[in-house]
């Protein structure tokens, strides 16, 4: 599942194992760093398992705006 606030351009992507490294996923995240958006990944389990940890981690990629 991929959500993305392009105001902020951040993409927030979460995943199970049969996304990793896949060839499809690395050419779509090149074209939108290369665009300037960042994107922030997370695995299913982390969701689940962590899901404060989760929260503060994209806190912090908005806080981080570059500037």
């Amino acid at each position: 599942m991929i959500a993305g606030c392009f105001e902020v351009r951040l993409i927030v992507e979460v995943d199970g194992g049969q996304h990793a490294e896949s060839a499809g996923d690395a050419v779509r995240d090149r074209v939108f760093r290369n665009d300037g958006v960042r994107i922030r990944g997370f695995w299913n389990e982390e969701v689940t398992d962590n899901l404060d940890g989760v929260c503060l981690a994209i806190r912090a990629e908005l806080l981080n705006t570059g500037e």
